[in-house]
């Protein structure tokens, strides 16, 4: 397979592939691309929502999103519908994040496939944790090596409460209690250590009092989204785009209005329990 680097944070683009039709081969290949470079991104793509669906499976088991705040694509709910139009705006993710790091196994893998987007908006932007943990101080690898991070659905809640939008409003009673999980992780298939906490979902330090955890969280977070070390996708309709939920945030840039028709699949591959 031909590839293009896209960004020197992270990322590369694969050519020439056409993601409903690939063989054995081309998914060991690809899985050793996403090991190495975090993020996949293809052009011109015309998955249907099978097609998606068995695309995202070589990264783990799809599944639907746990509190459905989206409405889903008829027959497939596992394919999450991202839509922006006159009349119901879409739910914003206009911050940092790592989708759904509050369950107990968060996602190993986003696979973002765009139908509609208004021309030049509506960007994605994704920072390198493994990179931000090597750029951390030997101080702070010492400080944060071994402490836990608990992580709340309650932001969900509180976004589908306050929002216009089409997001679905949620029961307090579908959240769950928070989960715990390292700061620093070692996601499988891989040989790195990458900083696991993000400051949507991620409510404070286990067993440190909040403010020094708060400062430690905000440093942790100054770090990860500096801008050399985030690369920023320009969607063009048709494009794919596949993520490691485990050693990436991202932030979906909401510079658009509901008058801008705005439209994507996603679906979340299931991960491991962070270690």
């Amino acid at each position: 397979m031909k590839t293009k680097c896209i960004n020197g944070a992270l990322g590369i683009e694969i050519c020439d592939v056409d993601l409903n039709n690939i063989s054995d081969q081309n998914n060991s290949d690809l899985l050793d691309l996403y090991n190495k470079h975090l993020v996949l991104m293809f052009r011109d793509q015309n998955l249907t929502p099978a097609a998606q669906v068995a695309f995202s499976e070589l990264f783990g088991f799809v599944r639907s999103h746990p509190l459905k705040t989206r409405p889903s694509v008829e027959g497939f709910p596992q394919v999450l519908i991202l839509e922006n139009q006159p009349g119901r705006p879409g739910a914003p993710n206009d911050y940092w994040h790592s989708d759904i790091s509050h369950s107990d196994q968060p996602p190993s893998a986003t696979v973002l496939h765009s139908l509609t987007i208004p021309e030049g908006r509506g960007d994605t932007m994704l920072c390198n944790m493994v990179r931000a943990y090597d750029h951390l101080s030997d101080h702070m690898r010492e400080t944060i090596q071994g402490l836990k991070a608990l992580h709340s659905g309650m932001a969900t809640l509180k976004r589908s409460v306050a929002s216009t939008s089409d997001a679905r409003p949620i029961d307090p009673s579908e959240i769950k209690p928070p989960r715990t999980h390292p700061i620093v992780r070692k996601p499988e298939g891989t040989n790195q250590q990458a900083i696991f906490v993000n400051p949507h979902f991620t409510t404070r330090i286990e067993n440190i009092g909040a403010e020094e955890g708060n400062l430690i969280l905000n440093h942790l977070y100054k770090i990860a989204t500096q801008p050399e070390n985030i690369y920023r996708h320009q969607w063009r309709a048709g494009d794919v785009l596949v993520w490691d939920n485990r050693r990436t945030m991202h932030y979906a840039v909401k510079d658009y209005t509901e008058d801008m028709p705005r439209k994507l699949h996603r679906c979340t591959a299931s991960g491991e329990t962070p270690v």
